[in-house]
Order: structure tokens, then sequence, then C-alpha cells
């Protein structure tokens, strides 16, 4: 009987500690999630061609706007800015991932959580 109540000790031991685990998985779920809505507003600037293209998207990687030179207008070179606003619009969207990357490992302590961004 001596051997199982140390067992049984320990198993109250460990419904605790799952328990705080538990509670802290939660907490950090909730600072996530403010983190998330947090930068979700904030807004972040692509750019092409030496900011002949420019590309306004927030954390969401919505594009907010897009601004083009007209120095960057040719009729004759359409191709050209098509490449700069493709530029201008995935330099913003790394700059919103980066952006949220960044406030969630503020939240994790720098530790990759799979799934999440």
């Amino acid at each position: 009987m001596g051997k199982y109540k140390g067992f049984a000790g320990s198993g109250m031991n460990a419904n605790k500690n799952m328990s705080n685990v538990i509670k802290q998985a939660q907490k950090m779920q909730a600072e996530m999630e403010k983190v998330q809505e947090e930068l979700e507003d904030k807004v972040v600037e692509g750019t092409a061609g030496g900011g002949a293209v420019t590309a306004t998207a927030n954390g969401k990687k919505e594009i907010l706007s897009l601004k083009i030179s007209p120095d960057a207008v040719d009729p004759e070179d359409i191709e050209t800015l098509e490449d700069l606003v493709m530029v201008a619009v995935n330099d913003a969207v790394k700059k919103a991932d980066d952006m949220m990357a960044e406030g969630m490992s503020a939240v994790t302590g720098g530790i990759n959580i799979p799934g999440l961004f």
C-alpha cells in the first residue's frame, strides 16, 4: 500500500501542474489575441523603384493604399510598372508578416509555435 500512496500523491501534483500549464496557456492565448488586435491596426509601407511605387498595408495584410509616381508611368513599358507594383505590395505584406511575428514573439518569449504566423 505504501508504494501506491506515493503514486497517488504524484498524481495530485501532476494534476496541479497540468492545471498551471493550462492557466498559463490560456493567459498566453489572451495576450496573443490582444497583441494581434493591436497590430492589425498598425500600418506598414512597402516600396519599389526607389519610392516610385509605395504600397501601404495593415497588420491584416490588407492593402490600404497604392501610390504611383508619375515618373514610373511609361505607356511604352507597362510591364516594368506592373513589376514595381508587385514588388511594393509584396514588400508591404512581408513587413506586415514580420511585424506580426515580432509582436507574437514578444508574447511567446521567442518560442516558435507551429501554425502561429
